[in-house]
């Protein structure tokens, strides 16, 4: 299980130019199975992701693959936690 914290960079203005394809490729972490809860970083620092059902190096090409990680929008940050423990509603991550 993995958490992404994409933190907004200098080249924050350039959000806008690049959302509509940020938003697809989102659409497709969740159609791969991967992407489990995507959001925002509050106060208005960026977004983060909980995925899954991926390996470390398949996740970091997914996440470089973000129009605003390789337009700098963003820093990326993935942290991978090996889960020991869970609500029975997320025992899928045990897996």
């Amino acid at each position: 299980m993995f958490t992404i914290l994409l933190t907004f960079s200098d080249n924050r203005a350039k959000a806008p130019q690049f959302m509509e394809d940020h938003k697809q490729w989102i659409s497709r972490g969740f159609d791969d199975g991967v992407f489990l809860v995507v959001g925002s970083l509050q106060p208005n620092l960026g977004g983060g992701i909980l995925a899954h059902n991926t390996t470390f190096e398949e996740l970091t090409r997914r996440v470089n693959s973000d129009p605003f990680v390789a337009e700098k929008v963003v820093e990326a940050e993935i942290i991978e936690i090996t889960p020991a423990r869970t609500d029975v509603r997320l025992e899928f991550l045990m897996a």
